[in-house]
């Protein structure tokens, strides 16, 4: 069988065993230490976001994010569809109501005019949602100014999710940096990794502070444990914030090598019949985390995306569909929706192809030679 090609892989630039190292010589290898400090302040400096908690996941961060928000039980809150189902799966935590709303077609992100129906219908209804979940889907940033404006105009809290959307920017600001409150992850399949890990940024620094405080089990200020507040064991290590401050150190050529996968896929696949990818819209700068194609089986001369998928499964390629909306998926079942076609349209046709930044020239023409055969 042919070597295995991964959908994402981690990519390891060689300083990490740097600050490993010098963590285990310390002895540094509980939670916390000189590490996460050092990995905060250098997030904040490529973010431009003031403040910064590492935290054991983006899932970790999206959940105190909503508590910071003040959202409790009965709360409503307001999430895009088409993302994964971390992105949704804390508003449960919290004991609140996702309302999902759908995407537009040139980001796949959130559709500001479904959202501000969608606020607009909740108010008249009695509810007001509590906060806005905005994601930077594989990468590609969603239209903040209008998102922003939207947020701003009805006094709703907006978090970012920005997981997979490390080194993108719109408008020259970082992904992350436009909400309340901003989320990063730093899973094994991201453009960095920390093994496993998150982080929470905010121009609030009093946010952050209180966000670190319930990450470290909410533990008061005295020589004993008590605790006045329900806390969390959310921070990160000093190991893992130790690998991510390698990583770091070559964040801009792994987010080069992301965007050259992007373009050869697109020059190779792109003439194909009924093949088109996501593309940057003006203002964007995509990280291309992962890169996407839809198929569209009325043109293709019949090839569609599963046909796709499992021809290069064969050949030991991983690929994914795209994120099935969280408006279709059964946990989420009664959860209300807005609703226009776009996510489910892609969710039917689109797929994720190999985007790690370690592939080689022959991994990728590997994978275009599988595609480009099923049209001959």
């Amino acid at each position: 069988m042919n070597s295995k090609i991964w959908l994402s892989s981690p990519h390891m630039g060689g300083e990490e065993l740097n600050f490993v190292n010098e963590a285990f010589a310390a002895n540094w290898i509980a939670p916390l230490g000189p590490n996460v400090d050092g990995f905060e302040a250098e997030l904040s400096g490529i973010t431009g976001v003031k403040h910064v908690a590492a935290l054991s996941s983006g899932t970790a961060a999206l959940h105190l994010a909503l508590i910071l928000a003040g959202v409790g039980r009965e709360d409503e809150v307001i999430c895009q569809s088409m993302t994964f189902s971390a992105s949704a799966n804390p508003i449960m935590y919290v004991g609140a109501l996702p309302v999902f709303v759908d995407s537009e077609k040139d980001t796949w992100n959130m559709d500001p005019a479904l959202l501000e129906d969608a606020i607009l219908d909740r108010i008249k209804q009695g509810k007001k949602p509590k906060a806005i979940i905005v994601v930077h889907l594989y990468g590609m940033p969603a239209k903040m100014d209008e998102i922003l404006t939207i947020a701003r105009k009805y006094e709703i809290a907006l978090i970012e999710d920005a997981a997979e959307a490390l080194g993108s920017s719109y408008k020259g600001t970082a992904c992350g940096a436009f909400g309340d409150y901003g989320i990063l992850s730093f899973n094994g399949n991201k453009i960095i990794t920390t093994s496993g890990g998150g982080a929470l940024i905010s121009n609030d620094e009093n946010a952050v502070k209180h966000a670190r405080f319930l990450a470290t089990q909410a533990r008061d200020n005295a020589p004993h444990y008590q605790h006045s507040h329900v806390g969390y064991n959310y921070r990160m290590s000093n190991i893992c914030a130790g690998i991510g401050r390698g990583q770091l150190k070559v964040l801009d050529e792994r987010v080069k090598q992301r965007r050259a996968n992007k373009a050869y896929y697109s020059e190779v696949l792109g003439p194909l019949p009924g093949v088109s990818f996501l593309e940057e819209v003006e203002g964007s700068f995509s990280n291309f985390w992962l890169t996407t194609l839809v198929i569209d089986p009325t043109v293709s001369k019949g090839v569609t995306r599963e046909q796709i998928r499992l021809a290069l499964d064969a050949d030991n390629i991983e690929s994914r569909p795209l994120w099935k909306p969280m408006h279709l998926q059964p946990v989420f079942t009664g959860a209300p929706a807005y609703v226009n076609g776009n996510s489910e349209s892609l969710f039917n046709t689109g797929l994720c192809l190999p985007s790690g930044s370690n592939l080689t020239r022959a991994d990728l023409e590997r994978v275009t030679n599988i595609v480009t055969n099923l049209f001959d």
